[in-house]
């Protein structure tokens, strides 16, 4: 329906408390790479995309450019990932997309980390 679902609304309210969680005197989550998978379909992905990533980065997250991906079927409902291979190719593209944009900068975050805020 293009709204995050109550358990993933649930997890992210609950990362919530990693604010006042600190490790040099950042959020626990600074340095940290995170990214966005949606198992609906386009309808709404955008939407829960934006919002997801959007709290992880309040968190203390750093999120990558293309850092999610979705099943892609158009808008409105279709069949379920398992039962079509349609949209398929797509959904892995963007995946590895992901995983890759993911990866590259956790690495450069390993190599020269965020510092903390200045006192």
């Amino acid at each position: 329906m293009g709204h995050p679902s109550s358990p993933a609304q649930r997890v992210i309210e609950r990362m919530d408390a990693m604010l006042s969680e600190t490790d040099d005197e950042r959020p626990v989550a600074c340095n940290r790479v995170a990214g966005v998978v949606v198992t609906g379909n386009e309808g709404g992905a955008h939407h829960v995309i934006s919002e997801i990533a959007g709290a992880l980065g309040d968190i203390g997250y750093t999120i990558p450019g293309q850092a999610w991906t979705y099943w892609r079927l158009g808008p409105g409902a279709g069949p379920d990932y398992l039962d079509s291979e349609r949209g398929r190719e797509w959904s892995h593209r963007t995946g590895r997309a992901m995983a890759s944009n993911l990866y590259a900068v956790a690495e450069a975050l390993a190599a020269r980390p965020i510092p903390a805020p200045p006192q």
